[in-house]
C-alpha cells in the first residue's frame, strides 16, 4: 500500500498535539505517578531502553519503571515474576508504566498509533515478513493490542503489526485509540498465561 505524504504530514500533526494534550491534562497524574515509584522502589523512576524504531534503527524509549531491582545470593537479579510488585502490577494492568513514552511521540521516535517497540535482540529473528513491522514507527499502541494485546501467539501479532502497515489510514488509527482506552479499562489482554506480561519470542523463520 503506497502512503501519501499527506497521510504522513496528518498522522505526524495527530501525535504532536494529542500526545501533548495528553501530557498537559495528565501531568498531576504523572507526578503522582513518579511520586508512587519513588517512595515504593526508589531512584530511578523512569526505565530506559533502546528498542527499534522506523527501519529498525534504535531510539531511547522511556517507560515507568515497574520492577525492583531486588538481587539472589549471588548478585543476580530475581526473575521478573519476583521483581514485579503491587504498584508494578498495577502500572502495567492500566498501561500507566507507558506514560512517558508519550515524549517519544513528542520527538517523532514514535506514532501513537504502530507496531509496538519489541527488544533489540529480537530484530535478528526476525523473518522478512515479521520485520516489515518496522516499515513504519513503533505506536503506543496497535492494532495487535486491540485486538489481544499481550494475550495472543507471536504469529498472530505479528500477522497483526504486518496488517497495520498495509492498512494505515487515519480513520484506522482513530479507531485504534478509540478502543485502546476500552482495553485499558477493562485491563483485558495485559500477559498470557504463566508470565508477568508476554513470553519471549525465539523466533520463527516462516519466508
Amino acid at each position: 500500500m503506497a502512503i501519501s505524504l499527506g497521510f504522513i504530514v496528518m498522522k505526524r500533526v495527530l501525535d504532536f498535539f494529542v500526545s501533548l494534550v495528553i501530557m498537559i491534562l495528565l501531568t498531576p497524574l504523572i507526578c503522582l505517578v513518579s511520586l508512587a515509584i519513588f517512595i515504593k522502589m526508589g531512584s530511578p523512576v523512569i526505565f530506559v531502553q533502546r528498542r527499534p524504531g522506523l527501519h529498525g534503527i534504535p531510539f531511547v524509549m522511556y517507560k515507568f519503571r515497574t520492577m525492583t531491582n531486588e538481587k539472589d545470593a549471588n548478585g543476580n537479579l530475581l526473575p521478573n515474576e519476583q521483581r514485579l510488585n503491587s504498584l508494578g502490577k498495577f502500572l502495567r494492568s492500566t498501561s500507566l508504566d507507558e506514560l512517558p513514552e508519550l515524549v517519544n511521540v513528542l520527538k517523532g521516535e514514535m506514532s501513537l498509533v504502530g507496531p509496538r517497540p519489541l527488544l533489540m535482540e529480537y530484530l535478528d529473528l526476525y523473518s522478512n515478513f515479521e520485520a516489515r513491522r518496522h516499515e513504519v514507527k513503533p505506536g503506543l499502541t496497535g492494532y495487535a493490542q486491540v485486538n489481544g494485546r499481550n494475550d495472543v501467539s507471536w504469529a498472530k501479532r505479528f500477522d497483526m503489526d504486518v496488517w497495520y502497515v498495509d492498512n494505515q489510514s487515519l480513520k484506522l488509527d482513530i479507531s485504534i485509540l478509540a478502543k485502546t482506552v476500552l482495553k485499558v479499562i477493562k485491563r483485558e489482554g495485559i500477559s498470557q498465561p504463566g508470565s508477568s506480561t508476554i513470553k519471549r519470542f525465539e523466533g520463527h523463520k516462516r519466508d
